[in-house]
């Protein structure tokens, strides 16, 4: 399986404020954002393109019905904005696929919307890159909150399932796969040394991300700036030797359940 790099994820920012500096007058032509519906549902396209005008206002929408055609139209727009994709759909093999669209389009914002509720599935897709997981079951208000954080720049997953206790620990274990062999930081697992090394405020930023909460939640929470933020995440990456944004969520997350059984 393929992750976004910190330096991807970045890119992938850069390309939604590219996108949003486009999608404006320019003499007599207005260009709009282009945003890849693939779902095999016309329904589902039809509800997240209302979702999505609500939030972002007019957008070029596109629309796959199989992971080919989804394919096709990202090979024929190299200037697609943002994707939302189906895990389950015809061609498309789940994570399988996810992995060949970052091998593909690595710089292309995906978000996951998908049937399954727990928390082994949203891991998995964070450990793939994708800058938000929207379950269908999520209400109209909530998904909008999802895709107005992630056109923001921000990333959105659900709270309520990232703090589920894993069904499969050791699969989730393994979600991360790196390409050369390197000691992954695993909350706690050694004593209170490396999570020494962050400040109280790191650690309260470590705690809130681990409980799903997006950078402007956590600054609204914390009562600082979402940029002050995400400099205490870059410190947090820094310090415990993380990759890149999506094992900072895995260690978060472990780390957020690990301390509330031991206030328990």
């Amino acid at each position: 399986m393929v992750r976004a790099s910190d330096k991807q994820q970045t890119l992938q920012f850069e390309a939604l404020d590219q996108a949003r500096t486009r999608a404006g007058n320019h003499g007599e032509e207005i260009i709009l954002m282009k945003i890849l519906i693939a779902d095999d549902h016309w329904l589902v396209r039809d509800s997240i393109k209302h979702v999505l005008e609500r939030v972002r206002g007019k957008f070029e929408p596109f629309d796959a019905t199989t992971f080919e055609e989804a394919l096709e139209i990202l090979d024929a727009n190299p200037d697609i904005a943002l994707m939302v994709i189906d895990l389950i759909m015809p061609g498309f093999d789940e994570f399988a696929g996810l992995a060949k669209l970052k091998r593909a389009f690595p710089n292309i914002p995906i978000i996951v919307l998908s049937v399954h509720e727990d928390r082994d599935y949203v891991m998995t897709s964070i450990a793939h890159g994708v800058v938000g997981y929207i379950p269908k079951s999520t209400s109209g208000t909530d998904m909008e909150r999802a895709f107005s954080h992630v056109l923001d720049g921000d990333v959105s997953f659900p709270r309520h399932v990232l703090t589920q206790i894993s069904t499969n620990p050791e699969a989730e274990s393994k979600a991360l796969p790196t390409q050369e062999p390197r000691r992954r930081p695993q909350p706690m697992a050694s004593g209170p040394a490396e999570i020494d090394r962050l400040t109280p405020r790191e650690r309260d930023v470590l705690r809130l991300l681990g409980q799903g909460l997006s950078d402007s939640k956590i600054a609204g929470s914390m009562k600082i700036s979402p940029n002050t933020v995400r400099v205490h995440v870059r410190k947090i990456m820094l310090k415990l030797d993380l990759a890149d944004r999506a094992e900072t969520i895995h260690y978060a997350v472990k780390f957020a359940e690990r301390a509330q059984k031991l206030a328990g």
